[in-house]
């Protein structure tokens, strides 16, 4: 059975070759990659998105979709457009109506990592602040305690820098960009997520001794959102048994990281499940 997906979008000329991280009769998780669409977005209607390229390539009968059941996927959670890792998608209907109800159902297990300018004042803490789609700014979200729908995120900090943190993110409502919003709400712009404050992360910002050959242009070393869905943990819709699923962290993430540990030394690991141990690097 295939390891990977692969993916092109004729009106881009862009190509994806997607790893496969689980799959089982009812079940294929993929290791979304960052700056792909989970489903067309009314704001931006040409560009590819990741729901409309499986369901083309099973039409075609592209090879991958002739093997494991796959001539029925559906994603069963929102994943924004910039966060790489876990997106889990059903191979049937009734499979996709208990999947939807779970991830609606305000229960741990989706967790995700965000690499954020800033320090948090604890080292655990939750956010529970309304959210509501921006009047003004299409395809955007912002906080309104009256208006806005329950939203709530716990947070844990897994790693701390000089004037960065990364942090674990626990969505257990599941709106719209909430991780990048609530950190926003906070005063912790998300590295590279420029749509809601952020810069990205430049070695030059890290390094003093930092020098640019000439006629060169710095190239960011995140650049994106860095936001990365790390781990999914729940039961499996159909046996009932626990199932977790894990994504290696994205060579981005993986780099920005070695750099903040080499050069924006000043605070360390959080003792317990922090530091190296995290991911290779």
């Amino acid at each position: 059975m295939s390891a990977t997906i692969k993916l092109s979008s004729p009106a881009t000329h862009e190509f994806w070759e997607i790893p496969v991280l689980y799959e089982d009769a009812d079940l294929l998780a993929l290791d979304k990659p960052s700056g792909l669409l989970t489903s067309p977005d009314a704001a931006e209607p040409d560009r590819p998105s990741l729901t409309k390229l499986l369901h083309t390539a099973i039409e075609r009968g592209a090879p991958w979709a002739k093997e494991g059941n796959r001539a029925y996927l559906m994603p069963a959670h929102r994943a924004d457009a910039e966060t790489s890792g876990v997106l889990l998608l059903a191979k049937s209907k009734p499979v996709l109506v208990t999947l939807v109800n779970w991830f609606s159902a305000e229960k741990p297990g989706d967790q995700h990592l965000a690499l954020v300018q800033g320090t948090p004042p604890e080292d655990k803490f939750t956010v529970d602040a309304k959210m509501i789609r921006h009047p003004l700014r299409l395809g955007f979200m912002r906080v309104d305690s009256q208006r806005g729908k329950r939203s709530r995120t716990v947070f844990e900090v897994r790693e701390k820098f000089a004037g960065y943190t990364l942090l674990q993110c626990e969505a257990l409502t599941r709106r719209l960009h909430q991780i990048r919003v609530h950190l926003r709400y906070l005063g912790l712009s998300v590295v590279g997520d420029m749509a809601y404050g952020g810069r990205p992360l430049l070695l030059s910002s890290l390094k003093r001794d930092y020098r640019l050959k000439p006629n060169h242009i710095e190239r960011p070393l995140m650049a994106r959102a860095a936001i990365h869905a790390e781990v999914l943990t729940l039961p499996h819709p159909v046996t009932g048994e626990t199932v977790t699923i894990s994504a290696p962290w994205p060579k981005d993430l993986t780099v920005a990281v070695k750099y903040l540990r080499r050069y924006a030394v000043g605070s360390g690991p959080i003792p317990e499940g922090g530091g190296d141990s995290l991911s290779p690097t």
